[in-house]
């Protein structure tokens, strides 16, 4: 599990860009809400995935919701998941 991600959190789908360095969990809590991550992975990071905003601390009432402003706030997002529909239908909207 990355860090900024609760180990109580749920992360059902990772989507990655594709240089495979950049990704965003979405995952949803025990308390049924739902969120969202960015995170990079880099060399001088010995290929670790770092969190590069703090988009987690911030709950939405469904995935729906959670996967539109994450589709807003991370520019690559959109394309990725335009060119794999089948990671729209583990997030529940497809």
């Amino acid at each position: 599990m990355t860090r900024r991600i609760d180990k109580s959190w749920t992360v059902f789908v990772s989507v990655e860009n594709s240089e495979h360095d950049r990704c965003v969990d979405i995952f949803s809590r025990a308390d049924g809400s739902y969120g969202f991550e960015e995170f990079r992975r880099d060399i001088e990071d010995g290929g670790q995935w770092t969190p590069v905003q703090y988009y987690s601390g911030v709950s939405y009432g469904s995935s729906a919701q959670a996967l539109d402003t994450a589709e807003r706030c991370v520019p690559w997002l959109a394309d990725v998941l335009a060119s794999k529909p089948e990671l729209r239908r583990r997030i529940g909207l497809g």
